[in-house]
């Protein structure tokens, strides 16, 4: 297990309900060990597993859900 972790920054959020659909995707996202989103910083802390996720699949998980990552 290779632990990793990453602070993406989430544009688009503008409520409660934005930071909890983006933490619940993640959280479900295969290797994810934990994610904390910061609605007032617009940003994601996500430590996951570099052996079962790359990080460029949980910003397309981001993507997905309609928000924008910057790398």
């Amino acid at each position: 297990m290779s632990l990793q972790s990453a602070k993406i920054p989430v544009g688009g959020m503008t409520c409660g309900n934005c930071a909890r659909t983006v933490e619940r995707k993640l959280s479900t996202s295969p290797g994810v060990t934990s994610v904390r989103v910061d609605l007032a910083g617009g940003t994601a802390t996500v430590e996951f597993d570099a052996d079962r996720t790359k990080l460029p699949d949980l910003l397309h998980a981001i993507e997905q859900l309609g928000y924008t990552v910057q790398q």
